[in-house]
């Protein structure tokens, strides 16, 4: 439990490092504790300002900005798809609060250039806020020029992909497609707006790669809080923060399957609804006020495989996701449990699936050396962790998915 202390005694001749080792504040004759007792670490447990999600969302965009206070002008930077399904609701909807705006396309990539090219846009036209529709690697760009310029941000993804949208955290890659470095930022999003009319029309890879980076969730919010390590965010996990990943996984155990028959009939239904409040808002509250594990690490290392380029970034946090499963070495059924579910949904669970075939040993040595990396939130695991073990975890982990199909029921026709 933390408590602030005021004494009436002149301690101003106190040596400063002393004062700083001890959490103390001097003030004339008064003496402040400013920390809690040593050991007991401060929880933080961050979120977006405002959150809105149901089909159609997008008609009330400009009336949620309102809400916050904020005003325009207003610059949408968007991809392709967003800007196709959603131009006339915007049209519409900033209309009708005499806001102006203008669109700016995004390239493709999360990267420096993309986002210098960006902020440039933003200042071109004064922007007093800045709104990011399309996938996540739009979001983390939208993300990245709000902290460059001091304004304030507006998430409205298109696919339920990743659980980028509510986060403080932008990924940023390489020209190339390499992962390059987190960025983290002093404030979460101030709206996050979820149009689910929209992303029932996605492509099914989409919502599926968001699952994969949400099944991750649970698992690396348990090693983070066994481990003693801090969030995303700089503190100790919450208890809600535990939960809520908790719950992430179970709704993706329930509605899953589900959810994707919405997206073959283009109609949102509750598992769809479920889902992605799953994929976007569980997922990332929890892995922000929890924190990451080996499964992203691992992410990061295959990234240097060009192989690997292709798969989006929940496809190779689910390769992850097993891995850390065999490092940490978790009971059977649980390995059996995320199997199931993974290929339940269309998840890859094999070298073969995330384009990298039968890899070598000076491969799989470089994805371990890059996922060992000092910082790499593979260090927050509570177990010992080298690239040898990381190498022998990823050959572990595909040969127990091999395993787990071959001991799979053949289906055959009658």
């Amino acid at each position: 439990m933390s408590h602030l202390w005021s004494f009436g005694i002149d301690l101003s001749g106190l040596p400063e490092s002393f004062k700083n080792l001890v959490g103390i504040q001097v003030i004339g004759a008064t003496l402040s504790v400013l920390r809690p007792k040593m050991g007991i670490p401060l929880k933080v447990f961050c979120a977006p300002a405002r959150y809105t999600q149901g089909p159609h969302a997008t008609v009330q965009l400009g009336a949620e900005i309102r809400k916050l206070g904020l005003e325009g002008p207003a610059l949408i930077i968007a991809g392709g798809s967003a800007v196709r399904l959603l131009s006339e609701t915007w049209g519409r909807t900033f209309a009708e609060e005499g806001m102006s705006y203008e669109v700016h396309r995004f390239a493709g990539e999360c990267t420096t250039a993309e986002i210098r090219r960006g902020g440039k846009a933003a200042r071109a036209m004064k922007a007093r806020v800045l709104i990011g529709a399309g996938g996540g690697k739009v979001l983390d760009t939208v993300r990245a020029i709000a902290a460059d310029l001091s304004l304030p941000v507006v998430n409205c993804p298109t696919l339920a992909s990743s659980d980028a949208p509510c986060s403080a955290l932008s990924v940023v890659y390489t020209e190339l497609g390499g992962f390059e470095e987190y960025r983290i930022y002093r404030r979460n999003p101030d709206l996050v707006l979820v149009d689910t009319a929209v992303i029932a029309k996605s492509p099914l890879r989409m919502l599926v790669a968001g699952m994969g980076d949400a099944l991750a969730t649970w698992f690396e919010a348990k090693a983070c809080f066994q481990a003693g390590v801090k969030n995303m965010r700089g503190g100790a996990s919450t208890r809600t923060a535990l939960a809520l990943a908790e719950l992430c996984y179970k709704t993706l155990l329930d509605d899953g399957v589900a959810a994707i028959a919405a997206l073959h009939q283009q109609e949102p239904n509750d598992s769809l609804e479920r889902v992605v409040e799953a994929n976007t808002l569980l997922s990332g509250l929890g892995f922000e006020s929890s924190g990451l594990a080996a499964a992203h690490a691992i992410h990061n290392g295959l990234t240097t495989a060009p192989g690997t380029h292709r798969y989006m970034h929940g496809e190779k946090v689910a390769f992850g996701l097993l891995s850390q499963l065999v490092l940490e070495s978790q009971p059977q059924s649980i390995v059996d449990e995320v199997l199931g579910f993974s290929e339940s949904v269309g998840l890859p669970i094999t070298f073969a699936e995330i384009g990298i075939g039968s890899p070598s040993q000076d491969l799989l040595e470089q994805v371990a050396k890059r996922a060992t990396a000092p910082g790499e939130t593979i260090h927050n695991e509570p177990v010992p962790v080298t690239p040898e073990r990381v190498v022998e975890a990823m050959r572990a982990a595909d040969s127990a998915a091999t395993s787990f199909r071959q001991s799979m029921p053949k289906h055959t026709c009658p």
